[in-house]
C-alpha cells in the first residue's frame, strides 16, 4: 500500500504523467484522482504546484518578493498550478497548514508590494541532516507529494538556502523530485556571491536616516544635556548594518563620530579616548554599535548565553553595556536607543532600490523553475556603480549555504571606527528612492490577506520535534 493510500484510503489512487523535474520518472509519481482530473494540462500531463515559504527574521520588503512570486506564477498558468504558502514559514509544510494563494485577488496580492512583515508568517525552524532527522525530510515530501507541489521556492538566509538545497537532494531519493529555488532575504546582507540582499538597503537606509535625525536632537542641547547618544543596529558577524549609519555623514566630524563592528575587536581604552576627544571637540558624540560588538577573545559584548532555533548566540542589549561604560568611566551623561523590530519593519522608508530588488528575485526565481533549474538562488550582480545599474545572476545553493559574507577590512577606516571611500560607493545607491505605501488617514494601508487553509490530504498530526 503507498503513503497516499494510507493517508486518503477514500481516494482511489492513479498514476500520472506530470510536468516532471529535472531527473524525475514518470513511474515514480502517484496522485489521488481527483487531483489528476483538477489539473490537467492540454497534452494530458498534471500541472504540478508551487510551494513559498518565508523564513527566519522577516523584512520591510520580504513581501514584495513573495508578490513577485505570486505575479509571476499566475501569469504562467498553462505551466504552474496553484501556489501555496506555507503558514509560519516551513512549518506550514511540516504540519500540511497549506494557505491556498489563489483564493487571494490580483489586487491585494499587488498590495503586499508595500506591505512589511511576513504575510504568510514566518518561522526560525532549521531542519537538521537528513540522516540526524529523516522523518522531517519524509514528512515534506510526503506533504508535496499528496499536494502535487514540484517547485519549491524558500525565501531567507543562509541557513534557509542550506534546506533548500537538502530538499532539492532528498527528493529524489524519496522518489518524488522537487525543483528548489532558494531566494536570497537578510537585513544582515551576509549571504556571500550576490552583490547584496534583499531587505539590505531598506534597513540601512533607516538606520542612515536615524543616525543624522537623532543626531541633531542631540547636538541641539549638548552644552548642557545629552553628550553621548548610542544606536544599536542588527548584525551578529557583519557589521554590514552598522555600516550603514556612516552614510547619516559626509566626514568624520559629522554622526557618527563612532561605528563598532564585529569585524574590529572592541578596544575598551582606544573607544574611550575617541568619546573623550569627540566630546572634546564637537560637544557631543554618536555612536552606532552592532549587536555583535564583540572582544578580542571573540565574546560578545553583550551575550544573553542562551541560543535561538537556528543556534545563534542570544543577543541584546549591547548599547546598554557601552552606555554603563561611558557613564562609569567618563562621567558623561548618556542616551541610547535599540533600532530592533523597527529597523526591519519600516516601510514607509523603504529603499526604491530594494523594494525593485526583492520583486525581481521572486519573480526571477519562478522564471528559473519552470526552466528547471533547479538547487540555484538568484543574485543580484551590479554592473555599474556610476550610474548605478543591477542585473539578475544565479549562483548554486551549495556555494551559499551555511556561508556568510563578512565586510571586507578596506570597507573599515583604519581605526576601526568608520567607513571608507570604497564603502560608502557600495552602499550608496543601495538606500536611493522612495516607494512609499499609500496612505489613509494618516496612517500605511497595507494589505490584509484572507489565508484560507487549503484542504488537507493527510490525515495525523506531525509533532515537531
Amino acid at each position: 500500500m503507498s503513503i497516499l493510500q494510507e493517508r486518503c484510503p477514500h481516494e482511489a489512487i492513479v498514476k500520472a504523467s506530470p510536468a516532471l523535474a529535472h531527473g524525475q520518472t514518470e513511474s515514480s509519481v502517484w496522485y489521488p484522482a481527483s487531483l489528476v482530473k483538477q489539473r490537467r494540462l492540454p497534452g494530458g500531463t498534471v500541472k504540478q504546484n508551487g510551494f513559498y515559504a518565508q523564513s527566519g527574521g522577516v523584512t520591510a520588503v520580504i513581501n514584495a518578493t513573495a508578490c513577485g512570486v505570486l505575479e509571476a506564477a499566475r501569469k504562467r498558468k498553462d505551466k504552474i498550478g496553484k501556489v501555496f504558502a506555507g503558514r509560519n514559514g516551513i512549518i506550514g509544510a511540516l504540519t500540511e497548514d497549506l494557505i491556498d494563494t489563489s483564493k487571494e485577488s490580483a489586487r491585494t496580492i499587488a498590495a503586499l508590494r508595500h506591505t512589511p512583515g511576513g504575510a504568510f508568517g514566518s518561522a526560525r525552524y532549521k531542519l537538521k541532516g537528513f540522516d540526524e532527522n529523516r522523518a522531517e525530510y519524509e514528512r515534506l515530501i510526503e506533504v508535496f507529494r499528496a499536494h502535487n507541489i514540484g517547485y519549491f521556492f524558500y525565501n531567507g538566509g543562509g541557513d534557509s538556502m542550506d534546506t533548500a538545497h537538502k530538499v532539492s537532494q532528498i527528493g529524489k531519493k524519496l522518489g518524488f523530485p522537487v525543483t528548489c529555488v532558494g531566494i536570497p532575504k537578510t537585513v544582515d546582507n551576509d549571504l556571500p556571491v550576490t552583490d547584496n540582499c534583499p531587505g539590505f538597503g531598506s534597513v540601512a537606509k533607516y538606520v542612515a536616516v536615524s543616525t543624522r535625525e537623532a543626531a541633531l536632537d542631540v547636538a541641539s542641547m549638548a552644552r548642557t544635556s545629552t553628550k553621548v547618544f548610542i544606536l544599536e543596529v542588527m548584525g551578529r558577524h557583519a557589521g554590514w548594518i552598522a555600516a550603514a549609519g556612516g552614510l547619516a555623514g559626509q566626514d568624520r566630524s559629522e554622526a557618527p563620530h563612532i561605528i563598532l563592528f564585529p569585524e574590529i575587536a572592541f578596544d575598551e581604552a582606544r573607544f574611550l579616548l575617541r568619546v573623550k576627544e569627540c566630546v572634546d571637540k564637537y560637544e557631543y558624540c554618536v555612536i552606532v554599535v552592532s549587536e555583535g560588538a564583540r572582544h578580542a577573545d571573540g565574546r560578545f559584548l553583550a551575550e544573553a548565553g542562551t541560543r535561538d532555533a537556528f543556534g545563534h548566540a542570544q543577543l541584546g542589549g549591547v548599547a546598554s553595556t557601552v552606555a554603563t561604560l561611558v557613564r562609569d568611566r567618563l562621567g558623561l551623561k548618556y542616551h541610547y536607543a535599540i533600532a530592533d523590530y523597527l529597523q526591519r519593519s519600516a516601510r514607509h522608508i523603504a529603499s526604491k532600490v530594494d523594494v525593485e530588488q526583492s520583486y525581481a528575485v521572486g519573480k526571477k526565481a519562478v522564471e528559473f523553475a519552470l526552466k528547471g533549474q533547479n538547487a540555484v538562488m538568484p543574485t543580484i550582480v551590479r554592473t555599474s556603480n556610476t550610474p548605478y545599474r543591477w542585473t539578475i545572476g544565479q549562483v548554486p545553493l551549495s556555494h551559499v549555504a551555511n556561508k556568510e559574507k563578512m565586510m571586507p577590512r578596506k570597507f573599515i577606516t583604519r581605526d576601526g571606527f568608520s567607513i571608507t571611500k570604497s564603502c560608502r560607493r557600495y552602499l550608496e545607491p543601495l538606500i536611493r528612492g522612495e516607494d512609499y505605501p499609500p496612505y489613509h488617514k494618516g496612517l500605511p494601508r497595507y494589505a490584509k490577506l484572507r489565508n484560507v487553509a487549503a484542504p488537507p490530504r493527510l490525515g495525523g498530526n506531525f509533532v515537531l520535534r
